[in-house]
C-alpha cells in the first residue's frame, strides 16, 4: 500500500514575523504554525510544506501572490543557497525592529517579568564586511546549483572553498564572493582554491576521509594585520610548502601564516598543534588603548567595532567606582575583564577553557593591568563558597555565558551572596530570560539593551542591568 502524501498546499498566505533560525511565520488554515524559508514578514504566498508536526508545519514558497514593503534586494550571489544571511532579502532596520521585538517577547513570555522600556536596539554602523574572522571548508565533491544539474553539461571541476550547506555535513557550497569579511578575505579563499585545483593538490573528501585540504582560516583585525591558517589531512611536506610559499609570496601582507595538520574525523583544532610557516604566530586586536594578542585558538568576538559598542554598554550598566570588587564570569579571554578593571578595585574573571585563561593572562600582562586575576575550570564547580572566601564577597558580577545560560548551580550561587549589581551579557534572550526569572525575586531589571552584532542574520546579543532589591 502506497504511504500516503503528507505534504499539503497553502494558498494566499501572509507571512506574518520572523522568528527562529532565520525562518519567516505564518498561520495555517487548520491553526499550526507554519515556518518559512526565503520569506518576509509582509509577504503573501502559496506553500507547500515538507515537514509536518503537532503543532507546526515547515513549508517552502513555490510562488509570491504580492511582496512585502519590508524586502531589499540581497547583494550576495549565494543568497539562498549558502545558509549565513538568511535576512539580507530584509531591509536592516526591519531586521532591527525583528530583533528588538524577539528579545522583549523572549523577556516578557518565558521570563514573566517586569521590565523597564527597553532601549532601542544599537544597530551596526557596518551591516555587510563586519566580520573579523571566517572559517571555509574544502571539497571534491561541492554542492551543484540547480543551474548547473539543469545545464545537461557534464561538470568536470568539482573542487569547492567554501561553506556547508544547511543541514548537509558532507556537502560545500563553492564561494565567490562572500560579504561578510573585508578584502584581502575573498582575494585569499578564490586564489588559494584556483592554485591548489591547477597543481592537482588534493581537496577533502568527509565521506571517503581521503583529500589534503581540508579547511582555510582568514582572520583580520582593526589593527590591520592578518591571519591565515591552512588545515592539511596528512603530512604531504611538497605540496604544503608548495601552497604555502604560494600563499605567502601572493599576499605579503599576512602577519601570521600558519598550518595544521589534523589526522582526526573533525577539523576542531583546539587539541591540535598550530604551526607558525611565516612571520609570527598571532595577531594583534586593539581597543581603546588595550592590546589583545589573538592566537588561532583565541576566542574574541567577531565584530570587532560592535563588540566595542556592546563592551561599553557593560561597562556603562556595572556602573563601577574604584571600591568594587568585581566577578566576570565565563570570562573567556578576559576582554570584558581588562576592559572594565580601570574602573574597579579588582576583577576576577573566572572560564572554563584553560587556553582562554592563559591568553586572558597573557593580555593582562601584556596591558600592564595588575588588578585582575583569572581562573579556569568549569563554572558551577569552581564558583563555590570556597571560591568566594578566598577571593572576596564581590559587589558586581558581569555574566557573559554560552548560548545554553547559567547553570541553576551558578545562579543559586548568585544569590546566595546577592551582590549589589549583576550585567548579564547574552547571545540568546530566551536562556537569559530564563535566568532572570530565577533571580526575580531578590533583582529587579533596571536597564535592557539589544545590541546587533551579526547583520543579515536573526542573532542577537542583549545586555541587562539588575539591581538588588532592598
Amino acid at each position: 500500500m502506497a504511504r500516503k502524501n503528507r505534504k499539503k498546499e497553502f494558498e494566499a498566505i501572509e507571512v506574518t514575523g520572523a522568528g527562529a533560525k532565520g525562518k519567516a511565520i505564518a498561520k495555517s488554515p487548520d491553526g499550526r504554525v507554519i515556518f518559512i524559508d526565503h520569506a518576509v514578514p509582509g509577504d503573501v504566498v502559496n506553500l507547500k510544506t515538507y515537514k509536518k508536526r503537532k503543532a507546526y508545519y515547515h513549508a517552502k514558497v513555490t510562488s509570491f501572490v504580492s511582496y512585502s514593503d519590508k524586502r531589499t534586494e540581497p547583494v550576495c550571489q549565494h543568497f539562498g543557497t549558502c545558509g549565513g544571511c538568511k535576512w539580507q532579502n530584509m531591509d536592516y532596520k526591519y531586521q532591527l525592529e525583528t530583533k528588538q521585538n524577539e528579545v522583549f517577547n523572549n523577556l516578557k513570555r518565558i521570563g514573566k517579568i517586569e521590565l523597564p522600556e527597553i532601549t532601542p536596539i544599537l544597530g551596526s554602523e557596518e551591516i555587510y564586511f563586519y566580520r573579523n574572522k571566517m572559517e571555509f571548508s574544502f571539497s571534491d565533491s561541492r554542492w551543484l546549483t540547480l543551474n548547473e544539474i539543469n545545464s545537461g553539461k557534464e561538470i568536470e571541476d568539482k573542487n569547492a572553498l567554501g561553506f556547508h550547506i544547511p543541514g548537509m555535513w558532507d556537502k560545500i557550497l563553492n564561494i565567490q564572493k562572500c560579504h561578510l569579511q573585508e578584502d584581502p578575505s575573498n582575494a585569499i579563499r578564490n586564489e588559494v582554491r584556483d592554485f591548489a585545483t591547477q597543481n592537482n593538490i588534493s581537496f577533502f573528501n568527509a565521506r571517503d576521509k581521503k583529500g589534503l585540504l581540508r579547511t582555510l582560516m582568514i582572520r583580520t583585525s582593526s589593527t590591520g594585520e592578518l591571519m591565515v591558517l591552512v588545515q592539511f589531512f596528512y603530512e604531504d611536506k611538497h605540496n604544503r610548502e608548495l601552497l604555502l610559499n604560494f600563499i605567502a609570496e601572493r599576499f605579503p601582507e599576512i602577519t601570521a601564516l600558519l598550518y595544521v595538520v589534523n589526522e582526526k574525523g573533525n577539523d576542531t583544532i583546539y587539541d591540535q598543534e598550530v604551526v607558525c610557516y611565516k612571520g609570527r604566530d598571532h595577531i594583534f586586536e586593539e581597543m581603546e588603548g588595550l592590546r589583545f594578542k589573538i592566537n588561532a585558538k583565541s576566542f574574541y568576538q567577531t565584530n570587532s567595532q560592535q563588540a566595542y559598542e556592546l563592551y561599553k554598554i557593560t561597562r556603562d550598566f556595572a556602573d563601577l567606582n574604584e571600591e568594587d570588587l568585581v566577578y566576570d564570569l565565563y570570562t573567556g579571554t578576559g576582554t570584558i575583564a581588562q576592559f572594565v578593571a580601570k574602573k574597579a578595585k579588582k576583577v576576577v574573571g573566572v572560564e572554563a577553557v584553560p587556553e582562554a585563561i592563559e591568553d586572558a593572562k597573557k593580555n593582562a600582562e601584556l596591558n600592564n593591568i595588575d588588578n585582575v586575576a583569572f581562573y579556569a575550570g568549569d563554572m558551577k564547580k569552581v564558583f563555590t563558597d570556597t571560591f568566594i572566601e578566598e577571593n572576596g564577597k564581590p559587589d558586581v558580577i558581569i555574566t557573559d555565558p554560552p548560548r545554553d545560560g547559567m547553570h541553576k548551580d551558578v545562579v543559586a550561587q548568585i544569590i546566595k551572596i546577592l551582590p549589589k549589581r549583576i550585567v548579564y551579557v547574552s547571545c540568546n534572550s530566551a536562556t537569559q530570560a530564563r535566568d532572570l526569572a530565577l533571580l526575580d525575586e531578590h533583582y529587579k531589571v533596571s536597564k535592557v539593551q539589544p545590541v546587533d552584532m551579526f547583520p543579515q542574520t536573526h542573532h542577537v546579543e542583549n545586555v541587562v542591568r539588575l539591581d538588588r532589591r532592598s
